[in-house]
């Protein structure tokens, strides 16, 4: 079995990449306040101003995850020679993990978004902006640099805000070179023709916008599907990453393969630049070598943790550790499950031709051989189950003073183990029924065991599955540490 890197190892991973990002910069500023009145002038709402925050917006917000990954930032991007302009130049030039390639054109207005906030609500938002396309010289300047600066790259992001930098050539010949050079191109599309992201290693639309793009619904499972299908081929893309709110996410190969992660957010406050957040963790994650569905998860997870802030904020190292903390401890409960519920999760890896695994125990007081059987169990199948004998089962089994621990604990201590992926309590003395129930494909005892004699091995065996029995770790047994500890 080809092993994957679980989510804390993943994290682990993304400081150091070197990313470039192409795309357009905008300043995003907050204006915060309080509302008690309505105006005597026209029925809308007064707010007392009472602070204000200004931020990189736009392409300039996925820079400023990235260094919050702790990533090396190459940053091409076109502002006007204004006053918004001169502001953006000296915010991105206080970023030390950024080489800046801001380039002025004359008569152009710099993008910027004012939003008033009030009571944790945003009331209005206001844009200066232009949406004309740069100039021919200033086209020429940028694929110049990607020329120059891509071989050093590990990935390449295009933040397509609509706003005139990412035109037609631009895109077709950046696209192009980061081909030639292998370097992964992931676009956060913001045209509803596809066609012109087309060699791109990612595209990371969000529902509306894949629905438009596809001019088909695109809300259930089998909807995404469908119109990712649709839009792939004519894109050439390798995958679609598909943002879904609270759906979670998508992640669509051209392959046909198709897996549908659930949103991680538990509490929504502010969904500004959420996909910015997501485009450069994803970005970043690919960028170090790790699978576009492990580069998923880890972007779902920072998707989750930047909706619980306000502004337009990131995401950094920390946060996803400590969000894959609180994910861990809130798994070890959902691990503990019911037979009814076990049942329903091995239909379900089973119908994605994954091999499920079962061994069982009583596992009192968990040591070295405990970790070795199952560490062997896990070893051939992809889930496993452990069958978790209850108090009353292991007192039958062991006697008065048993067990040492009770129901509750052994539970949650095998399911804080990597290696176990439910835990179902039985109360007979033995497994048969569960195990006839669950149907495992691959069965696992210790050596210490015959073929023969193995409960449910013949059952098992009588519908084509396997019978494993593992090696054991010499003078290891529970019997004997409690034998110590009562001495």
């Amino acid at each position: 079995m080809t092993e994957t890197p679980d989510l804390s190892s993943a994290i682990e991973t993304l400081p150091g990449a070197r990313v470039m990002v192409i795309g357009d910069l905008m300043l995003d500023r907050f204006v915060y306040g309080e509302v008690e009145r309505i105006s005597p002038e026209a029925p809308i709402p007064v707010i007392r101003v009472g602070s204000e925050e200004s931020m990189l917006g736009g392409a300039g917000n996925v820079v400023r995850n990235l260094i919050a990954l702790g990533a090396e930032v190459c940053f091409a991007a076109v502002v006007g020679d204004d006053q918004i302009g001169r502001d953006l130049i000296e915010m991105v030039g206080e970023e030390r993990s950024v080489e800046p390639y801001l380039l002025v054109e004359r008569g152009r207005r710099s993008t910027t978004k004012v939003r008033y906030v009030a009571g944790g609500q945003q009331l209005l938002r206001a844009d200066r902006e232009t949406e004309r396309a740069i100039e021919d010289a200033t086209r020429a300047r940028i694929i110049d640099i990607v020329a120059t600066e891509l071989d050093d790259m590990d990935a390449l992001i295009l933040s397509d805000y609509a706003k005139g930098v990412l035109t037609d050539d631009v895109v077709e010949a950046v696209i192009s070179a980061a081909r030639d050079a292998d370097v992964p191109v992931i676009v956060d599309p913001k045209s509803h023709d596809f066609t012109r992201y087309r060699g791109a290693t990612a595209l990371t639309p969000n529902r509306r916008e894949l629905s438009l793009a596809a001019r088909m619904m695109a809300e259930t499972d089998a909807e995404v599907i469908a119109a990712a299908t649709s839009v792939m081929a004519d894109a050439e893309a390798d995958y679609l990453l598909v943002t879904r709110s609270s759906d979670g996410m998508s992640l669509i190969g051209n392959d046909g393969s198709a897996t549908h992660f659930a949103a991680e957010a538990l509490e929504v406050y502010d969904v500004s630049g959420a996909g910015d957040t997501v485009v450069a963790t994803f970005a970043v994650a690919l960028a170090r070598g790790l699978s576009p569905e492990i580069a998923t998860r880890v972007a779902n997870l920072a998707g989750g943790i930047v909706v619980g802030k306000t502004g337009t904020a990131v995401v950094d190292l920390d946060d996803l550790h400590h969000a894959r903390h609180s994910q861990e401890f809130s798994l070890n409960e959902t691990k503990v499950v019911s037979a009814d519920k076990a049942l329903e999760m091995t239909r379900r890896w089973k119908s994605q031709g994954k091999q499920v695994g079962f061994t069982n125990g009583c596992f009192d007081l968990l040591h070295p051989g405990h970790v070795s059987l199952l560490r062997q169990a896990r070893s051939h199948c992809d889930r496993l189950v452990v069958g978790l004998n209850s108090d009353r089962s292991v007192k039958a089994l062991k006697g008065e003073g048993r067990p040492v621990q009770n129901e509750p604990s052994r539970a949650q201590v095998l399911a804080s183990l990597a290696d176990i992926d439910l835990v179902v309590v039985f109360d007979e003395d033995t497994p048969l029924a569960l195990i006839e129930r669950l149907r495992p494909d691959i069965l696992v005892k210790g050596a210490d065991y015959t073929v023969e004699e193995v409960v449910g091995a013949a059952e098992v065996q009588a519908y084509g599955g396997t019978v494993v029995l593992a090696e054991l770790t010499e003078g290891q047994s529970t019997t004997a540490m409690v034998a110590r500890l009562n001495t």
